[in-house]
């Protein structure tokens, strides 16, 4: 076991991204044509990122596995962004956002990094309004805000329940624009399935055309991974089916670090799945939670019955009993522990999954009682019926049901302040590292740091390590990027000819997802983990005997696709179940059973788990390597909402 350091800066808080930015290497634009970066995904994060680096004039290859960019999965975001303009005049700063999201993370995250990320918040505003942006405004035209989980002031930027799409609208502009010019090139329906490493540094990428099944090379003088998060293991999630983690695993079996993979985010606003052989969860925005109230019955007798008849004494407001101060705005971490409480007594209702009822309601009859139906309808009228094609029941005269279900990941690439990770040329942004967000991730701040990695951090950061390394010129004939290719066409024969090929990934995938929904989802246990992390490399094992690929590699083949990703979902859950066995405390969204209080909240422990866990790889046992989390500025508490 070894510590690593983040490499940021010292000095007061409020100085040190300027300092910084001071202290980096530029280039002189007439020699930014002479570098090429490769960046992986084009969501939020990437796509900011291709666009700004493209008006900077550097030539940028993107990449991303979606037919276009425009369908990446930062295109599901629902409720806002969070920003530090004040509009409303409650009290925000950059102070209260930095700390908000410092404790909302339970003290789990770097505060260089949640400082830096406040600062910027405002400039995120600012950038998506000039790229046209339609940010819902107030009557007198001003930008209108509201709140969200975790915090007590409104400094939520929102388009309806559509905010994600909108962004990610402005940034695929900026990044086209680019790709008009040439200063950007891009490949859609391109998986990146190697990443080419020369001299111990990250020098391209192997990709596979999802349509051809041609595996290509492609070199730069670095990469950048924006792509994404992991909750797809989990199989049931609110992901898109696509959504993986092969590229950040192909980086940490590079010798990319991998930190807290255990760090899940659980959402307490999903519509409750409603069989045993759903393949997806739908998101139902949080920002419904500003509006509606949860309640389940208070006796087990009314769970069937129609929530009309449910008279209001026989009703229980768990989150306004329980945590009276932000009551149904609770952090995610804590709604969704509290419902998952209420569902193991047996009190909750809706569809029953293995012998339980995994719901609860979330009605907005006093709102609507209160506004009108229309007003209530121009807030979430896009959210409403979303949940009413989906269910066949209409929000506004029906409760919602909702239950927790996987959502982001804290998780990703250990990156330092530069936003590199462990490997010499290799950047990671957005969702893809682990940076901000600690063991659980405040609403509306996803975007926020996707947006400002992309926009104001990677431009800057890539530009000082290109200005500060003389890169050797590597083309497709140097034996490393020959080696990659290799690799990569044996790894595809071996999924191609399993031994005895008789179960599809979808089978392996719900196989894991089981047990690690049960092992290492919202609550964790030692026995169990030890026990999962036994079945997990069961079924690794049984995986590269028995995996059924059909088709031909050399053409389009979904079953694949998915093979490839299912293993890598494979070795990841097993190194989930690690940290989360390794971490023997309670913290954010992660419950170990053994370290609750008494009331059942988590209980954290500074003085043996205030780190992050980085995991190396080695090929008989991940290594774990620590970096101390050491708070100038904010002296960690005991998470109070109540």
């Amino acid at each position: 076991m070894s510590s690593i350091h983040a490499k940021d800066p010292t000095g007061p808080l409020e100085n040190r991204w300027e300092k910084h930015l001071f202290n980096l290497s530029l280039i002189a634009p007439q020699n930014r044509k002479k570098h090429k970066v490769i960046v992986i995904g084009t969501g939020l994060a990437g796509a900011s990122l291709c666009a700004t680096l493209g008006e900077a004039g550097y030539q940028v290859s993107s990449f991303c596995f979606q037919d276009s960019p425009r369908r990446a999965h930062s295109i599901a975001a629902q409720g806002g962004i969070n920003s530090t303009k004040n509009y409303q005049n409650d009290g925000d700063s950059v102070w209260r956002l930095f700390y908000d999201t410092i404790k909302g993370g339970d003290f789990r995250a770097r505060e260089s990094n949640v400082y830096r990320l406040a600062q910027l918040s405002s400039n995120i505003i600012d950038q998506a309004v000039a790229q046209g942006v339609p940010f819902a405004r107030e009557y007198s035209g001003y930008l209108a805000n509201r709140s969200f989980g975790g915090t007590q002031v409104s400094r939520t930027f929102y388009a309806r329940g559509q905010t994600g799409q909108q962004l990610l609208l402005g940034a695929y502009q900026a990044h086209s624009r680019q790709l008009e010019n040439d200063n950007v090139t891009h490949q859609s329906r391109s998986e990146m399935l190697e990443l080419i490493m020369v001299d111990d540094q990250a020098r391209g990428v192997v990709v596979r055309d999802l349509v051809s099944g041609e595996v290509s090379a492609h070199t730069a003088d670095c990469v950048v991974l924006c792509t994404g998060g992991y909750s797809n293991v989990f199989y049931l999630s609110t992901n898109a089916k696509g959504c993986n983690t092969s590229a950040t695993w192909r980086a940490y079996k590079q010798g990319a670090y991998f930190a807290n993979p255990s760090f899940t985010q659980i959402h307490p606003t999903c519509i409750p799945p409603t069989g045993e052989n759903q393949s997806k969860l739908t998101l139902m925005s949080e920002s419904l939670r500003n509006d509606g109230r949860i309640w389940a019955p208070k006796n087990s007798a009314d769970c069937t019955k129609n929530p009309a008849d449910i008279k209001e004494e026989d009703r229980d407001y768990f989150l306004e009993r329980m945590y009276p101060a932000f009551a149904n705005l609770a952090p995610r971490d804590v709604a969704s522990r509290a419902a998952k409480v209420i569902c193991d007594k047996g009190l909750g209702v809706g569809s029953k999954i293995q012998g339980k009822r995994l719901g609860v309601y979330l009605d907005f009859s006093a709102i609507i009682e209160k506004l009108g139906l229309d007003a209530v309808a121009e807030k979430y009228g896009n959210l409403f019926d979303m949940y009413s094609s989906i269910t066949g029941e209409d929000p506004y005269q029906t409760p919602m049901k909702i239950y927790p279900a996987p959502h982001y990941t804290m998780g990703g690439l250990w990156v330092d302040y530069n936003l590199m990770t462990t490997v010499e040329g290799l950047f990671a942004g957005g969702e893809a590292n682990f940076s901000d967000h600690g063991a659980n991730r405040l609403g509306a701040s996803a975007l926020m740091q996707g947006l400002a990695d992309g926009y104001f951090i990677l431009p800057k950061t890539v530009a000082n390590y290109l200005a500060q390394n003389t890169l050797t010129e590597v083309d497709d004939a140097h034996p490393q990027v020959v080696q990659s290719l290799k690799a990569v066409k044996e790894r595809i024969q071996k999924l191609m000819k399993a031994p005895q090929p008789k179960y599809s990934p979808e089978y392996f995938h719900q196989k894991l997802g089981g047990i690690l929904w049960e092992a290492c989802g919202m609550s964790r246990e030692a026995d169990r983990l030890k026990q999962a992390i036994v079945e997990i490399s069961e079924l690794e094992t049984q995986f590269w005997q028995n995996i059924k690929v059909t088709g031909v590699d050399n053409d389009l083949n979904q079953t694949l696709e998915r093979a490839g990703r299912v293993v890598d979902f494979i070795e990841l859950g097993k190194l989930m179940c690690q940290d989360a066995l390794m971490r023997e405390e309670s913290c954010g969204a992660h419950a170990r059973i053994e370290y609750l209080t008494e009331g059942g909240e988590a209980k954290r422990d500074d003085n043996e788990f205030s780190f992050v866990g980085a995991w190396e790889f080695m090929s008989e046992q991940p290594k774990l390597h620590k970096e101390q989390l050491n708070y100038e500025f904010i002296e960690p508490t005991v998470r109070n909402y109540k």
